[in-house]
């Protein structure tokens, strides 16, 4: 039996078909709000629905996305200054997903204490979220691989989550520059754990 695209993926051309565009541009035109942010993991709102959580390094972009995806200005708080979500932020995308916005991981700047305790409870949100669908691992596409990217990768195989990358700030480089991050960071993610 031979393997077919799915529906929403034109099989000649490898992209998605203008149905699922439509769908996609249709559901993140829906209504989307604020709905609970929670600094400790016993605070995080009971599971329900399916939830996309938004990882990366501090200042990689998440909030950014987050607001484009939902065409809002001002929806998640974007900021210059590294380590600024601290927090698990959720929001309702129309009754239909649950979006989270999750601390940054690898921000030097914050108290050792404070980092800890950040990254401590993104790791165990992730880990055992029942309704956690996918995570979208934000790379800045202008920065090598760190170790930090490395480390939440292999925590994401480990707990069998399943992640998505996405580069951000490409439109910072040229064409080559971007098609050779975009193939570096396949060949990373095809890498056996280590």
């Amino acid at each position: 039996m031979a393997d077919h695209a799915p529906d929403h993926i034109d099989e000649a051309e490898g992209h998605l078909t203008e149905e699922a565009l439509e769908a996609g541009r249709k559901l993140f035109a829906a209504e989307c709000q604020f709905f609970f942010g929670a600094q400790k993991l016993e605070q995080v709102p009971p599971p329900e629905g399916v939830e996309i959580a938004f990882a990366g390094r501090s200042n990689v972009g998440k909030s950014s996305l987050l607001n484009a995806l939902t065409g809002r200005k001002a929806l998640a708080r974007a900021s210059s200054e590294p380590g600024r979500t601290k927090q698990l932020n959720f929001f309702d995308l129309g009754g239909r997903l649950v979006l989270v916005d999750m601390p940054g991981y690898g921000y030097a700047r914050a108290a050792k204490e404070v980092k800890a305790d950040w990254q401590g409870m993104m790791f165990e949100y992730l880990r055992g979220r029942p309704t956690l669908r996918r995570v979208l691992l934000l790379l800045d596409a202008r920065v090598e691989f760190k170790e930090s990217d490395i480390a939440i990768m292999d925590l994401l195989d480990r707990a069998a989550v399943t992640y998505q990358l996405v580069l951000t700030k490409a439109d910072a480089l040229t064409p080559a520059a971007m098609a050779r991050s975009r193939d570096a960071s396949i060949r990373r993610a095809r890498a056996p754990a280590a």
